[in-house]
């Protein structure tokens, strides 16, 4: 994918992040493969929650998706 669509990626989730650090966790942009799907790793407290699957479909999925039209989907790596 390229060097726009994983910015604008980073951007969004520059905007989630400060809800992630709340809970003690934190999400990490691994890459955008070229069929649109946004590879993320959850860490710290967010990397082992059972809430994390919720927190990346309800939450993240749906405002990369919102913000960049180009994402089809959020794969946890």
């Amino acid at each position: 994918m390229n060097a726009d669509v994983m910015s604008r990626v980073e951007d969004v989730l520059e905007t989630i992040r400060p809800a992630l650090h709340a809970d003690g966790g934190d999400v990490e942009l691994v890459e955008v493969d070229d069929e649109g799907f946004v590879h993320l790793e959850m860490m710290g407290a967010c990397g082992g929650c059972p809430m994390s699957t919720a927190t990346l479909t309800l939450g993240i999925e749906n405002e990369l998706r919102r913000h960049v039209p180009e994402v089809e989907g959020v794969i946890t790596v």
